[in-house]
């Protein structure tokens, strides 16, 4: 058996499906805080929890602007994070005995 490493911030269930379902949108993409609290049926409380997390970590990139007086909230996933997210895949491929 390997020593296969699965990085801990992203292992953790809820950033997990942050991550992914930020990874399946092209490079440069954003998504808007609530459409993806409404996605992964989250509480807005717990996915900032998570963001934040992710975001210290440098995997996601969080922009706060407004659409007229309105305040939104975008996140994205940065190269680091997309990397990460590719490691992470590949670790846990391999974990299972699978191509990677």
């Amino acid at each position: 058996m390997t020593d296969v490493e699965l990085d801990p911030v992203i292992h953790a269930q809820a950033r997990l499906r942050v991550v992914a379902t930020l990874a399946a949108l092209p490079a440069g993409d954003r998504i808007a805080f609530t459409r993806l609290q409404e996605l992964l049926d989250m509480t807005a409380g717990n996915l900032s929890t998570h963001a934040r997390k992710l975001e210290e970590a440098e995997y996601v990139a969080v922009t706060k602007t407004h659409k007229g007086r309105t305040p939104v909230t975008y996140l994205e996933l940065t190269t680091t994070g997309r990397l990460a997210f590719e490691r992470y895949r590949r670790s846990l491929a391999q974990l299972l005995g699978g191509p990677s």
